[in-house]
Formats: C-alpha cells, sequence, structure tokens
C-alpha cells in the first residue's frame, strides 16, 4: 500500500511540475488560417450513479473531483477522486452485506475521438475503503465513453475493484471548467 501511496503521489508531482512550450496549431475551418491551442488544466466536479454487475450491492452513488491537464486540442491527461459508496446488498449465501465507502484515486488518459466532443477515457489507480470496518485498499481500473463540451461532461464507464470483489457500470454527470 505503501508503494501505491508513493506512486500516485509521484504522478501527480510529475504532472504538476511538467511544464511544455509546444503548442498545438490547429486550422480553423470557416477563416482557413492557422490558430494556436493553449494547453492549459481543467476543474470537472462530477456526481457519479452506478450499478454493481453482481449481487454483492444493490446500487452506488459518489461524488468526484477531476483534474484534467489538456495536452492538446484532442488529448488529455486526468487525475481523479472523491468518494463513492457501494450499497448494501446480500452474499452468495444471501447474508446482508455492509455498505462500502471508499476513496478512489485514479490517473487516465482521454482522447476525443469524433467531432471534438466525443471521447474514450482510460483510468487506473486505488479505492481506499474508510467506511463500516473496511480496511483494505484495492486496484481498480475504469474504461470509459463520453460526452463534453465547453461546461457539461457526460460520461458512462465500467470500473472494476479487484479486492473489493465487486465491479461496477456507472454515468458520470459533471461540470467543469477551465482554470
Amino acid at each position: 500500500m505503501k508503494n501505491l501511496k508513493m506512486l500516485c503521489l509521484a504522478t501527480f508531482a510529475l504532472l504538476y511540475a511538467n511544464t511544455t512550450f509546444a503548442q498545438d496549431a490547429t486550422l480553423t475551418k470557416t477563416e482557413g488560417e492557422i490558430k494556436n491551442y493553449d494547453q492549459g488544466f481543467r476543474l470537472g466536479f462530477g456526481l457519479n450513479g452506478g450499478l454493481p454487475t453482481d449481487n454483492a450491492y444493490d446500487w452506488s452513488l459518489g461524488g468526484d473531483v477531476r483534474l484534467q491537464y489538456d495536452l492538446s486540442k484532442r488529448t488529455s491527461l486526468t487525475l481523479t477522486t472523491g468518494f463513492t459508496n457501494l450499497f448494501m446488498g446480500k452474499d452468495e449465501n444471501g447474508v446482508d452485506v455492509k455498505d462500502l465507502g471508499f476513496i478512489p484515486a485514479k490517473a487516465g488518459f482521454k482522447a476525443f475521438i469524433w467531432e471534438d466532443q466525443f471521447y474514450v477515457l482510460g483510468e487506473v489507480g486505488a479505492g481506499f475503503a474508510v467506511t463500516n470496518g473496511y480496511d483494505q485498499t484495492t486496484f481498480l481500473w475504469a474504461p470509459g465513453i463520453g460526452y463534453a463540451n465547453k461546461y457539461i461532461d457526460i460520461s458512462v464507464r465500467y470500473e472494476d475493484y479487484n479486492k473489493f470483489k465487486t465491479n461496477q457500470v456507472a454515468l458520470r454527470l459533471a461540470y467543469g471548467f477551465d482554470l
């Protein structure tokens, strides 16, 4: 777990300290001139709801904060954290399972694939259990697809938590802005 925390910290430090001076030149269709694309940061606040794909939990709800660094007009790096709660369900023997609340810490890559609004996203990281006596940390990975404009971001993702022995399909509704 200590190595995983150090990896997350090193990734954040690398993204925070990285300075790039190159600019991506884009040709605008209407004016026929070359326009520079300014790299920069975006911040988004999201609400997540999901359905676990197994029977251990009934549903999930959470919130997140995503920091995004635009490498170009079509590619970005992301760091996401927040809180997710998996609500009570039943195990394979029909016994009630306690709610599981955890803090995800994920790094990812976002690529816009159609009309600069539809994207694919892949994230990897860790989930730190914080409620009801759970004390495990799990590896998590989450591929997704979405739509984003200047302020709104809507996405669907599959998220897998190997040590929590569950996964989910989740919908994220978010508001974002340039920093």
